[in-house]
């Protein structure tokens, strides 16, 4: 277990209680301004292998297809009946910013480093990215196996289909599938698809996407592919577009977006939480993972909006994160990449004790 910094004192700490599905996880957490922490980059992911990726590019760009074939899969999509998924794929949209950063995701190494740091944690199902960093964590990969090392063995790979839609842009609206397609899933051996499409009733284009997200669940149906779809109610707001977090938006898209294709036998949900969530999640059968959103800085309120949603109804089985672990308010990815397998999958037993995370803040 973590300790705190040897300096803080007693009154300096306060304890945070969430209802989690299997108990109550105690959170402790320190009182002061949040500071960001020295991270020890190279430790996560080493300069030089960083570097060696462009070599291995450059030279034997084979070896992306080679790794993809020779990485173990697992069995089941979700062995618990629940799943931890990394979300990376927003640089592909354009969206780099945490915090006041405008490019904090667009340092390729800092990024890399996390999701590895992230991903290498017990419990942490896989990732879900464009065919990019797809390709940069397989051959990672096939440097890991060199060393006898396992970095996506078991792990599952997601691909993203549409990013076309970039932030901020004029054709936002029209998020087109420019990023992997079914067939290119299916041939690299991924475990699956995320799209996604915003529901507009003033678009046209919002529509136009939605046709789209139809016609790549037909695909991967054939090719019996399971797909991730968010469905995101939206609203223009001063020139910007934002997430109509209600019950009653989600439930109607919901509604649309699980009617889509031909089978809706292998679909998920991506859903962020909202208040009235067992109303949202009986809109449909299809098991939901909860999105993160944006990096809030505020680990304990994004670890009470998980546990709250996974007790809300049996249909909430799991949560699709990027930022909010990624980028934790300035601490170690790892800490809270561990909170949230202890949120979703229950490493404690129901009759077990309160389970202590610590999450450790830099004075």
């Amino acid at each position: 277990m973590n300790r705190f910094c040897a300096h803080a004192s007693a009154h300096e700490i306060l304890s945070f209680c969430i209802e989690t599905h299997s108990g109550t996880c105690a959170l402790l957490i320190e009182s002061n301004t949040m500071k960001l922490q020295e991270i020890d980059r190279e430790s996560w992911l080493k300069t030089k292998d960083f570097n060696l990726i462009t070599d291995l590019r450059v030279n034997s760009p084979e070896l992306i297809q080679e790794e993809a074939a020779r990485r173990v899969r697992r069995s089941r999509l979700a062995p618990s009946a629940r799943l931890l998924v990394l979300a990376a794929d927003h640089p592909g949209r354009g969206v780099t910013s945490v915090g006041p950063d405008p490019v904090a995701m667009g340092d390729r190494l800092e990024y890399l480093a996390r999701i590895v740091r992230v991903l290498t944690v017990p419990g942490v199902d896989g990732v879900m990215s464009t065919a990019d960093i797809l390709d940069e964590l397989l051959l990672l990969s096939h440097i890991y196996r060199q060393r006898g090392q396992s970095l996506l063995d078991d792990k599952l790979l997601i691909g993203c289909m549409n990013r076309g839609g970039l932030s901020g842009t004029t054709f936002e609206m029209r998020d087109r599938f420019g990023a992997l397609t079914a067939d290119a899933i299916g041939r690299m051996r991924f475990d699956g698809a995320k799209m996604m499409f915003r529901l507009d009733p003033d678009s046209p284009d919002s529509g136009r996407t939605i046709q789209d997200c139809a016609k790549a669940l037909r695909e991967l149906d054939t090719l019996d592919l399971p797909a991730f779809l968010e469905p995101l109610p939206v609203k223009l707001v001063d020139g910007q577009y934002r997430v109509q977090k209600t019950a009653e938006a989600l439930v109607r898209a919901i509604g649309i977006a699980t009617a889509l294709g031909t089978s809706s036998r292998r679909l998920w949900l991506k859903i962020p939480y909202v208040e009235g969530y067992p109303r949202v999640a009986r809109a449909s059968t299809c098991p939901i993972l909860m999105l993160g959103g944006a990096a809030k800085g505020d680990p304990v309120n994004v670890l009470r909006s998980f546990s709250k949603g996974l007790s809300a109804a049996p249909q909430v089985r799991g949560v699709l994160v990027g930022r909010n672990v990624l980028y934790p308010g300035g601490r170690d990815p790892e800490a809270m990449a561990k909170a949230i397998v202890r949120v979703v999958h229950g490493d404690e037993p129901v009759e077990a004790a309160a389970t202590e995370i610590e999450l450790e803040f830099s004075q």
